[in-house]
């Protein structure tokens, strides 16, 4: 259960306190000092959410008169007067809220967040990371979800709705009949943190969120928020995204992303893999430059099926194996513009080739190449080449697309399939339509940010749980504690109705 004290220490992050500070001097003052302050406003959000109580302002109301005496006199929710003791009223709490989302909105809204919005809510999410778990991973997976406005959507003819900043969007649809459908409303962004490769498992808290309006690119909303994470000192190394950010412009996710020191592991888009071109006379495919007589069979390989047997994993594995005997290596880091080197597989002792005379002397488990390209391409002649950072700048990866390591180190990427679904889930936040009746992408978003804050205490109060339950079955010499099968097959099926 997450406590009152528990939701108050959020508060003393100076992140946190620095923001809050300059939403409230951004007030407007009036005659009569207000009741209720920024704080105590968002604590009453946050208590909402952890009680699974929808984001309506009325909850909040509620969150707060509940409060024990002496924390309602703390607070400021109970205050005296000349006319004695003065509960807060709903009154109070929808004025104040009002102030707060307009000085946290932009004089002339486009769809995203002003800068004091994505301070404030930023700070609040790390703030519910605890300083031990910050350390424990510097790898992020990232995707976009879609959240409904409560406002009807504008009328066939034109003309205004009670929601101005939102719009349509595409999102797909869990059901039968088309997979895709359209909403209204706006698109939510997340980073949460999964485990680096080969190391253990981690907490996976959301570290940064942003929400947009459906008209704006979510990709491109979200580059500035973990530039804003990284700036703010932590360490971002790799980078999980699926095709849908791996598919957009270099210079809207791939570029940034690498200026930021990260290394990205994303899964193609259909039309970005496969031979994309040939630079110096190697065959730029997925991300990497191969020799020009690479078995053209080996270009056809795709990322395996989920359903995929045994037999056909082993044989992929085996081929992408193959195909990487025909890389160009890489044989110097990036300099300061980007540039780098690359030699021949054959010079790097990869494979056999009659081009190169001291690999012909390689064990014939190699891979040889029985018919040279003609006449001899740059990459051939030479023993390196120097390739720029436009070559395979939307597709280069740390690891070779669809190898055994890249699709085990991709497999991380569901620590954030689980955060969206943990939002979405009726037993849960259950951000459907009607979770929140403001309309504006301001309080919206702020209560989206309270209800991640709450997430990540449960998930963090969790992974705490079990560690010592393991450690408890450790000392006491017992086996680990078995994980519960999540799919079960015909055979399964079969077994148990006999």
């Amino acid at each position: 259960m997450i406590t009152l004290s528990r939701l108050e220490a959020l508060f003393d992050d100076p992140s946190v306190e620095a923001a809050l500070e300059a939403t409230e001097q951004s007030l407007p003052r009036g005659v009569r000092p207000r009741q209720l302050k920024v704080r105590t406003l968002l604590l009453g959000m946050l208590l909402a959410e952890a009680d699974h109580r929808p984001a309506h302002l009325s909850r909040v109301h509620t969150s707060l008169i509940k409060l024990p005496s002496e924390d309602r006199l703390r607070l400021g929710v109970l205050v005296s007067s000349s006319k004695g003791p003065h509960l807060l009223t709903y009154r109070q709490v929808e004025y104040t809220a009002r102030l707060v989302f307009s000085a946290l909105g932009k004089d002339k809204p486009d769809g995203a967040g002003s800068a004091l919005l994505e301070a404030l809510q930023g700070a609040l999410i790390e703030s519910s990371v605890p300083a031990e778990d910050k350390l424990l991973s510097s790898s992020f997976a990232v995707d976009w979800s879609d959240i409904e406005s409560f406002s009807h959507p504008p009328p066939k003819k034109g003309g205004p709705c009670a929601d101005p900043e939102a719009s349509w969007g595409r999102r797909h649809a869990n059901k039968p009949g088309p997979k895709d459908e359209l909403f209204f409303g706006y698109y939510f962004s997340l980073a949460t943190m999964v485990n680096d490769e080969g190391k253990d498992a981690v907490p996976e808290l959301v570290r940064a969120m942003t929400l947009s309006s459906c008209h704006l690119d979510p990709v491109v909303s979200f580059v500035p928020v973990l530039e804003r994470l990284c700036a703010s000192g932590v360490s971002i190394g790799d980078v999980l995204a699926d095709s849908g950010y791996a598919h957009r412009r270099a210079g809207s996710f791939a570029l940034p992303m690498r200026a930021l020191g990260a290394s990205l592991v994303m899964d193609l888009h259909p039309n970005d893999r496969g031979p994309q071109g040939i630079f110096a006379g190697a065959i730029l495919h997925n991300g990497n430059l191969y020799c020009p007589a690479t078995p053209e069979a080996l270009f056809e390989l795709g990322p395996l099926a989920r359903d995929a047997s045994l037999a056909l994993v082993e044989a992929h594995d085996k081929m992408t194996a193959e195909l990487s005997c025909y890389k160009l290596g890489r044989i110097t880091a990036n300099d300061a513009d980007g540039y780098h080197r690359v030699s021949c597989p054959a010079v790097l002792a990869k494979c056999r080739c009659p081009l190169r005379r001291d690999s012909m002397g390689l064990s014939f488990h190699r891979p040889e190449v029985i018919w040279p390209p003609g006449p001899a391409r740059k990459c051939c002649l030479q023993k390196s080449i120097t390739v720029p950072p436009s070559v395979n700048a939307k597709t280069a990866q740390k690891h070779d697309y669809p190898s055994k390591a890249h699709r085990r180190s991709y497999a991380r990427r569901t620590a954030v399939e689980r955060s969206n679904s943990r939002v979405k889930d009726p037993a849960s936040i259950d951000v459907a339509k009607g979770w929140c009746r403001l309309m504006g992408l301001v309080p919206i978003s702020l209560f989206l940010a309270c209800a991640l804050v709450v997430r990540n205490l449960a998930i963090s109060d969790a992974f705490t749980e079990r560690a010592l339950e393991e450690q408890r079955r450790q000392v006491a010499g017992l086996a680990p504690r078995p994980r519960k099968r999540r799919r079960r097959n015909f055979a399964d099926l079969l077994a148990a109705s006999l």
